[in-house]
């Protein structure tokens, strides 16, 4: 059997090192994860210590780290996962 995954739109944001440091290009989404307590599932967070570190992403399936240049995802259901630039370029496009 094959299968084709369905087509759904999600929201995406572009880690850049300009946008690691300026929070202030986040989309609001974004802002309410940082929020969240590090052990809850959606949770954004850095190393406690490291201001300007790698941001991680805690999902259902365990701590994701999220470099500078990936993707982060926020699903139908609201969940976030980081997306390597490789990967999302072959798998998503823009929609308007």
């Amino acid at each position: 059997m094959k299968v084709r995954k369905k087509p759904i739109v999600v929201d995406a944001f572009h880690l850049t090192a300009a946008s690691r440091s300026d929070t202030q290009e986040w989309p609001d989404w974004m802002h309410h994860a940082w929020q969240m307590p590090p052990s809850d599932p959606g949770a954004l967070f850095c190393q406690v210590g490291v201001s300007n570190g790698p941001l991680f992403i805690t999902t259902l399936e365990g701590t994701m780290r999220v470099e500078i240049g990936d993707w982060i995802l926020r699903s139908i259901r609201g969940e976030l996962y980081p997306v390597k630039p490789l990967i999302f370029d072959e798998t998503y496009e823009q929609v308007l």
